[in-house]
Order: structure tokens, then C-alpha cells, then sequence
């Protein structure tokens, strides 16, 4: 089988979502050839620029305006009905990969792709089965395009506001949002700790939110340092070597032992060894996190899908909101200070399971080929 998978880097998330199925494939199809593809690099460099760098700029720096588009977009409007045909004249850019490669299945962790590949199925020119893999816990019309074959969603109710919107109930599946194995696998709390030189005793803060700017993170960690309660902190700054450079800085005045982590590929490692997680709400690392079982604490929501996630979050007993200053300091403590309600979020993570996620998205992908398995 021939699997093409193909992503955006508007955000990290949709890219990780689409390496951790190449890995589930390439271990447990034996004979695949599976492909990941950055769609919007194959459409072309202004385009990939407004869609990748301007939400990145707009998220950044003008978070409403992006929410006032998010919204506009995900309503039956003439501007909503813009992005599908934009969409669709820019489609012909990626048929020389597909023809290229000539997939058994096409999967997309973006919707804007999926749009594009919808488009090329319409004129005759993709014949391949078309799988959206939606990497949010919100609905966006922008999933949605005629000649998707399924979707995959992270839960019932998004399978419900999809239906909502016209999306054909048989070919909604509650899979849940693709992660790598590693985060559903528990590791040993105190070895963990031990190893970061850090005290398996005390309960455990791991901040995680390094591409979306300084200040306000290190709000947060200055914010909850000043606390009296006693708690150790894990601090990953991901590539942002500003911020790491920062809380380096920052940390010969805290009065947490903090143990402070740039980029890493091992982050379920610093998510086991975890109490609570203090983060913004992308859906990748939502994801991660109630795989690991880990209660979250998620700031700095962007209008639109982020605060989808955020609201999903709370709505399942799985994370609170927090507020800069004296509030957010105060919400951390409570919860440091309440093992119970801690113990009831970590619960109801755990209860979420969509370990089986991967394995039932390439039992689909088998129904959806023909049950293929050797790479023609």
C-alpha cells in the first residue's frame, strides 16, 4: 500500500500528527510505502508564506483578528465560500506528487489540503480514497469538502457538530487525534525525577509553550515562583532560543528547583514525570497530555481552535483556564494544594483512551483500499 500523508507547518501539530501515523505504518504495515509532505510547499511559496507565517504572525501578535477570521470562515458566508475555491484553483499544484508518487490513500493533517486533493478527485484527476485527520477538538467548516471519503475526529461531539454541518454521518470516526505510542506507554514517576536531578517527593509543574513568544510565559513562571506552596518545575522551551535564554537568566532568582529543557524529542518523558501541565492548548499537545494522563492548566488560548480545545478541556474535567498575574497563581496553588481534584482530572485524562487510535486509522485505510497491504 502507498500511503500519502500530508501536512502544513501552520504549527507544529499537524506535522506531528502525520510523522506519528508514518511511524505507526511503517511498524505495523509491513511492505507500505508511506510518504509525508508538506502540501504547501508543492503549491508554492507565497501561498505557503500567508498560510504558515501569516498565522503564525496573526496568532502571535494579533490573536483577535485571527479569531475574528477563524470565526467569519466557519460560517455558510460568501467569505467562507472563498477558501474552497481558492483552494481548489491552487489544487493542480500538488498533482505532480500525487502522480509522482501514485497513492493507494491520501490522508491530510491540514484541511486546506484536503480541500485541494477534494477538488482533484472532483475533475476526474485523484482517484484515491481521501482521509481528513481533523487535529483540533473544535469544528471548522474548512474540513469539510465533497469528495472526502472519511473523517477521522477526536470525539463524539465533534462527530455531532460535523453532522451539524453537513458532514454524512457513516463517514465520521471517532478515532481520536493521531500521537505517538510513547505517551500512551507509563514510565517510572521517581526514576524520571531522579534523572533531572529533581525530588520524586514534591509535586511536579511542567511548563511547555516555547513558539509563541517570552513574556508571557515567564509571567507564568514568575507568577507561581512567588508561591508558597512547595512544588519543583519542568520548563521544555522547545527551538525558541530566546526563551531559553531568558528563563536561564531567570532562574538564579527562582525559589522552585526548576529543571530547565531546550528542544527535546523525548517530551512524554517530562509529561510522565508531571503533575500538572501548564501550556497553551494546541491540539497536538492536548493530546499528548491526556494520553499521558497528565491535567492541564492552558493560558493564552488563540480565538478560534485554541479556544475550542481550552473549552473542551474544562467541559471534561481535564483542565482549567488560567489568567496572568495573581489569579494564575492562585488557580496552580488550589490545585497543587487539592491532590483529590488533581487525582479527579488525572482520571478523567486516563478515561479519555484513544490509544487505539493509529491501529483503527489503518484498519480504515485497509477497508477504504481494498484491504491492500504489499506496495504495487
Amino acid at each position: 500500500m502507498r500511503i500519502l500523508l500530508l501536512y502544513a507547518s501552520a504549527g507544529g501539530g499537524h506535522k506531528r500528527a502525520a510523522q506519528a501515523m508514518e511511524a505507526y505504518f511503517r511498524e505495523h504495515l509491513p511492505g507500505a510505502e508511506v510518504r509525508v509532505e508538506d502540501a504547501l510547499r508543492h503549491v508554492g511559496r507565497a501561498v505557503n508564506a500567508l498560510c504558515c507565517d501569516g498565522y503564525k504572525f496573526s496568532a502571535k501578535h494579533a490573536p483577535q483578528i485571527f479569531g475574528t477570521l477563524y470565526r467569519s470562515t466557519n460560517r455558510d458566508t460568501k467569505f467562507a465560500a472563498l477558501l474552497p475555491w481558492v483552494n481548489g484553483m491552487l489544487a493542480r499544484k500538488l498533482l505532480p506528487l500525487i502522480e509522482e508518487f501514485r497513492p493507494d490513500v491520501i490522508l491530510d493533517t491540514y484541511h486546506f489540503a484536503g480541500q485541494m486533493v477534494s477538488r482533484l478527485k472532483e475533475k476526474g484527476l485523484v482517484s484515491a480514497p481521501l482521509v481528513n485527520v481533523v487535529t483540533d477538538y473544535g469544528p471548522h467548516m474548512a474540513w469539510l469538502a465533497p469528495q472526502v471519503d472519511a473523517y477521522v475526529v477526536a470525539e463524539d461531539g465533534l462527530r455531532d457538530a460535523f453532522i451539524r454541518m453537513g458532514a454524512p454521518k457513516e463517514k465520521i470516526h471517532t478515532f481520536g487525534i493521531p500521537i505517538f505510542e510513547a505517551f500512551y506507554q507509563e514510565e517510572d514517576r521517581a526514576s524520571l525525577l531522579r534523572g533531572m536531578n529533581l525530588s520524586p517527593e514534591l509535586p511536579t509543574v511542567l511548563i511547555m509553550a516555547g513558539s509563541f513568544g517570552v513574556k508571557n510565559i515567564l509571567r507564568v513562571y514568575c507568577d507561581i515562583s512567588t508561591l508558597g506552596t512547595a512544588f519543583q518545575v519542568i520548563v521544555i522551551t522547545g527551538k525558541n532560543k530566546t526563551l531559553y535564554e531568558a528563563f536561564q537568566k531567570e532562574l538564579p532568582n527562582s525559589s522552585k528547583p526548576t529543571h530547565l529543557v531546550e528542544f527535546t524529542t523525548e517530551v512524554q518523558k517530562y509529561m510522565h514525570a508531571s503533575d500538572l501541565l501548564i501550556t497553551k492548548p494546541g491540539g497536538l499537545t492536548v493530546s499528548e497530555a491526556l494520553a499521558s494522563g497528565l491535567p492541564m492548566a492552558v493560558f493564552d488560548a488563540i480565538p478560534g481552535q485554541e479556544e475550542d480545545n481550552a473549552q473542551f478541556l474544562q467541559a471534561h474535567g481535564m483542565g482549567v483556564r488560567l489568567k496572568s498575574g495573581a489569579s494564575c497563581a492562585f488557580m496552580v496553588r488550589s490545585l497543587l494544594q487539592d491532590p483529590r481534584r488533581l487525582a479527579d482530572m488525572r482520571a478523567a485524562c486516563k478515561a479519555f483512551d484513544k490509544s487505539d487510535c493509529c491501529q483503527n486509522i489503518l484498519s480504515l485505510l485497509q477497508e477504504l483500499t481494498n484491504g491492500k497491504r504489499e506496495s504495487t
